[in-house]
């Protein structure tokens, strides 16, 4: 029971870190309709980074801002010069540019921090906690806090805001959003702003929880984010998150303790293709 409820405490991180990376790619396609594979692209600046921030600093909050803000740069970039010119295009043109953005970034990273693998050697500020023989760890605490605090976030926003009114609406029709008077374009700027910002955040968790930042670490999470939103339902964010939270605990439970022997990156892809099947529209997904 004790090991049971340990690799379900490991599966929780792990669905909270898949829930931070997908949240962009979520947002992104919400707004513009595009599969936004280069955002595991800027998810792996954002962990190089952090993690050469936090080396000249020595301090991980002041790393973690600088991160946020350079991959918020990067994001913006990103939809200013590739996707905006692309979107006269069919929709497979700007999936094509986020691609080879993405393979480009990797050889980027490659190049200028070399292809071996750096550790991440921080310490989060989170106490350990102790219940019945069961050790969370700081790192386990810190990912359970900041990611609720933003998803805690991103729905006050979303919800309570006029940015979050206007993001509805662009998402809904950018044109009758323009025409109401509504800077569309602004808010897909402020999409990406955020969307970056959080996989910058990820990046770090993930550079931190494994301590090993390398330049293809986003090349899994690109393609497994896709299969998240398909399976959560394609443009809804809480759908996309509660895809992400289970995926990370069955990972978790039906590989490292059922010992199903399945690769742990199959499972994704698995559940979507059984969504495609039986659900099309995901699990809170319109029609």
């Amino acid at each position: 029971m004790q090991l049971f409820i340990e690799q379900l405490l490991n599966g929780i991180a792990m669905g909270s870190i898949y829930a931070l990376i997908t949240l962009g790619l979520a947002l992104v396609y919400g707004i513009l309709r595009i599969l936004h594979v280069a955002h595991a692209g800027v998810y792996t600046v954002g962990a190089y980074a952090g993690l050469f921030c936090f080396q000249l600093t020595g301090s991980l909050i002041l790393a973690t801002l600088i991160s946020m803000a350079f991959c918020a740069l990067l994001g913006v970039a990103i939809e200013r010069f590739v996707y905006y010119p692309l979107l006269k295009y069919p929709p497979f043109v700007p999936l094509i540019g986020s691609i080879a953005i993405m393979l480009a970034i990797e050889e980027l990273c490659r190049l200028i921090a070399g292809p071996h693998i750096l550790t991440f050697p921080a310490k989060l500020p989170f106490p350990a906690i102790h219940l019945s023989g069961i050790t969370v760890s700081p790192t386990l605490i810190a990912v359970y806090c900041i990611t609720g605090a933003v998803l805690g976030f991103l729905w006050y926003v979303t919800s309570f805001t006029e940015l979050g009114l206007a993001m509805r609406a662009t998402s809904q029709d950018i044109s009758i959003a323009d025409a109401m008077g509504i800077n569309s374009h602004f808010v897909v700027s402020i999409t990406f702003v955020i969307g970056s910002a959080v996989a910058a955040i990820a990046g770090i968790l993930v550079g931190i929880y494994y301590n090993q930042v390398y330049p293809t670490m986003g090349a899994v999470p690109a393609y497994k984010t896709l299969a998240l939103i398909v399976v959560g339902g394609l443009g809804s964010v809480p759908g996309a998150v509660i895809a992400a939270m289970l995926l990370g605990v069955a990972e978790t439970l039906l590989i490292g303790y059922a010992n199903i022997p399945l690769p742990r990156d199959a499972l994704a892809f698995i559940a979507m293709i059984g969504v495609l099947m039986w659900r099309s529209e995901g699990l809170l997904g319109s029609r």
